[in-house]
């Protein structure tokens, strides 16, 4: 079996040595997320994916005919694109 180069990690202690290597996720995961939802959507690009979502998502009806499970997929999507849109609009007013 060939030895490994000084450095390289053998396994999963890769993952390890990353995971407490970075900062507290417990800290992170009460960080507010809205300063960075609208810094990624800000500028051209930002707002043109805003609109694509919003056309695809909020601005579309489906028909009378459309199976329930098609309603509960878009009702979903709705919904996290309501969520991404909210965010964003937190993140820009401070």
């Amino acid at each position: 079996m060939a030895e490994r180069p000084t450095g390289e990690q053998a396994g999963w202690d890769w993952l390890e040595a990353s995971a407490s290597a970075g900062s507290d996720p417990a800290a992170a995961s009460d960080a507010d997320p809205a300063p960075s939802f609208a810094r990624c959507f800000a500028g051209g690009d930002g707002m043109r994916v805003l609109a694509v979502l919003r056309a695809m998502t909020l601005d579309r009806a489906l028909g009378p005919d459309a199976p329930e499970a098609a309603l509960r997929h878009l009702e979903g999507q709705r919904q996290l694109v309501a969520t991404i849109l909210a965010l964003v609009a937190r993140g820009r007013a401070g």
